[in-house]
Formats: structure tokens, sequence, C-alpha cells
């Protein structure tokens, strides 16, 4: 457990941290991911996190070996409080699912402490490609 304070998750119409979605040539389709449902897990996020954060999705994060790559970027508030974009790879099943979900519910970065188990899919992506996505 981090030594920062827990907070609670943004008031609703306050700046919601963003879920970026990578969709392009390797994540997303069958051919690098045969298992999962990919559209389904897009449409889960968008239901589970509606309100709470923006779910948007992107044609390619350039983190093709990762695939499934998403991108967890921190409210204004979660930036304010030290939360800096957490890149995700292989969230290829349902449980790495629903712990993005329940830690962006509960602030995302900055805000609130990822379950641990997100440990296994952090990477830091290139400094091209992160400066891409954060501009």
């Amino acid at each position: 457990m981090s030594r920062r304070a827990r907070k609670t998750a943004p008031a609703p119409g306050a700046a919601r941290p963003t879920v970026t979605v990578c969709r392009g040539c390797c994540c997303g389709t069958p051919a690098k991911v045969p298992y999962l449902e990919h559209e389904a897990q897009l449409a889960d996020l968008r239901t589970q996190l509606a309100g709470v954060a923006m779910v948007r999705r992107t044609d390619c994060l350039d983190a093709c070996e990762r695939a499934n790559v998403i991108v967890i970027q921190p409210s204004a508030e979660g930036r304010r409080a030290g939360g800096r974009p957490v890149w995700l790879g292989q969230v290829n099943d349902p449980g790495a699912a629903a712990d993005i979900t329940a830690w962006v519910k509960a602030g995302g970065p900055g805000l609130a402490e990822p379950p641990g188990i997100l440990d296994l899919y952090t990477f830091s992506p290139s400094r091209r490609v992160r400066h891409e996505l954060e501009d």
C-alpha cells in the first residue's frame, strides 16, 4: 500500500480518467488473441465505466507485442496528486478487465492504488509512443 492517502472517486461531472483501448492491427483481432471476445471486452469497459471514465478506442498504440493494450490516464485531480498514465499489456482475460474497472471506479492513477495483480500487466512503452498518446 502506498503512503498516499486514499481519496474518493471523482464527483460526477468532474474531469474523469480516460481509458484508451487499442483495437488496431494486433490488439482486438482474433489473429493475435484468438480466445478473447474483443468487442465484448470494449463494450463491457464502456458499460462498467459509464459516468466514471471516458473509454475510447484507438487504432494502434504501437505496442503490438503486448496485445491487448489498455492505457489508463489519470483525471485532472489524479494528475495533480501525482498520477501518470499507466500502460497495461496482455489484457486478455475478464479478470484483468474487472480489476481495471474496479481501480478506475476507485479513482484511478494518483487517487487509488491499483490492485496488485495489475503489476503483472504494467509496462513502459517507448518514449516516442508515450509522448504521442499524451500530446
